[in-house]
């Protein structure tokens, strides 16, 4: 029985589920493939429709794991991830089926892969004064504060990225140490030690742009309103990741009556091209030993990328 693992990497955008859906398909007489998320945003069942995730129709055609999986009032570390997809992982594998782990959340794969820096348990308390000074002082204030101590983690997070912001401050709180300098200095662990197939699409910009500004579209005529709308009647913490989803923001400032409907759909599209635009930088730096499938066309694409997999899984590199 084969162990072998499949990453599909790409931008927001980039087609990856349909890829995912069809190779899956392809690997049918040698096992099937399972689709496994790999992104940060699609495993809270609230957000749905701003997250992209694939349709009923399409976790018919294929098993579809670890999306909509955790209520938007918890966080999802990447630790907590990594021992999701394991778990899923081996469970594929017992099986018979190949784990097509796909997202957009570069981290995700390279935990997968190298393991997690060891980093000292943060008590609780340490991260709810953080939380509750970073509500006293404000974001920017904040974020101030923690680019005079950790200039470098603060640099690397950015301003907007709260949790991950409120994560520095509170190992730097903790144990006087930077997490970049924990990280610099402790070995790594978890790190999944079996054959793996990379792939990573990165279409043209301007077409992932494209298709950006339309699913926007799509999603605002749809029903992404109703879901926002559900989703700030929770009322929770807004430092919560959930709370920062692309889409969220710009649509909470609409329905708020800040922003007219139209101000608000461009501020969206361009927090997506954004973040598609990091995603990118993510691939081209980090993942220059996959296979990176570049074609434009769908169907020159998909022949690439199944006769790659294909020529692996025959000469049983994985």
């Amino acid at each position: 029985m084969h162990k072998g693992v499949i990453l599909l990497a790409g931008p927001t955008a980039s087609g990856k589920s349909a890829v995912a859906i069809a190779l899956a398909q392809q690997l049918e007489g040698v096992g099937g493939g399972v689709i496994i998320n790999a992104d940060s945003m699609q495993v809270y069942e609230e957000l749905e429709i701003i997250t992209a995730q694939p349709s009923p129709a399409e976790k018919k055609q294929v098993p579809h794991k670890l999306y909509g999986v955790l209520s938007g009032a918890e966080r999802c570390s990447v630790a907590r991830w990594r021992d999701m997809a394991v778990a899923e992982i081996e469970a594929a594998h017992k099986l018979g089926q190949w784990p097509i782990l796909v997202g957009g959340t570069g981290l995700y794969f390279k935990v997968l892969q190298e393991g997690i820096a060891e980093v000292p348990q943060i008590p609780q308390s340490v991260t709810d004064d953080m939380a509750a000074h970073f509500a006293a002082i404000g974001a920017d204030a904040f974020y101030a504060e923690l680019a005079g101590r950790d200039p470098e983690g603060a640099a690397k997070v950015g301003a907007t990225d709260t949790q991950r912001v409120l994560r520095l401050a509170a190992v730097l709180a903790s144990t006087g140490k930077t997490l970049g300098t924990w990280q610099a200095e402790a070995s790594r662990e978890g790190g999944l030690d079996l054959p793996m197939i990379r792939l990573a699409l990165l279409p043209p910009r301007d077409q992932v742009y494209a298709r950006c500004d339309a699913r926007l579209e799509e999603m605002f005529a749809g029903g992404a309103q109703a879901e926002v709308r559900a989703l700030l009647a929770l009322d929770l913490d807004p430092t919560l990741p959930i709370m920062k989803a692309v889409g969220v923001p710009e649509i909470s400032q609409f329905q708020a009556g800040l922003m007219e409907r139209e101000t608000a759909l461009a501020a969206a599209q361009q927090s997506t091209r954004r973040y598609a635009k990091r995603q990118m930088t993510w691939i081209r730096n980090q993942m220059k030993d996959w296979n990176i499938v570049t074609e434009q066309d769908s169907e020159r694409k998909l022949a690439e990328i199944f006769a790659f997999v294909r020529h692996s899984v025959l000469t049983e590199k994985v």
